[in-house]
């Protein structure tokens, strides 16, 4: 099943978000053919504020598990995450 993790900053907390990304495009990387999209939420200034993933995990606890182990969120950098089962309804490329 795919999961949705929407993620949000806490304020004036960019300095900890560009501290710890390369360690966190790593961490992504590694999450192999499982990561389907990931990109950061922004600002009107184009600031990164948050994070949105999609990933393929067989149930919500390993996804949750999967996030804690996020160098963003080992930073304490979110002030909220949340998880949500997705459907990618269209555009899908795996969809037959």
């Amino acid at each position: 099943m795919l999961y949705a993790l929407i993620c949000t900053d806490k304020p004036d907390a960019l300095q900890i978000r560009l501290d710890n990304r390369p360690a966190h495009l790593e961490f992504l990387k590694g999450l192999g053919d499982a990561l389907k999209a990931a990109g950061p939420f922004l600002d009107d200034g184009g600031n990164m504020t948050g994070s949105m993933l999609i990933i393929e995990a067989s149930n919500r606890d390993e996804i949750l598990a999967i996030s804690q182990e996020d160098p963003y969120a080992r930073a304490d950098l979110f002030e909220h995450v949340d998880i949500r089962p997705w459907n990618w309804a269209i555009k899908n490329p795996e969809a037959s």
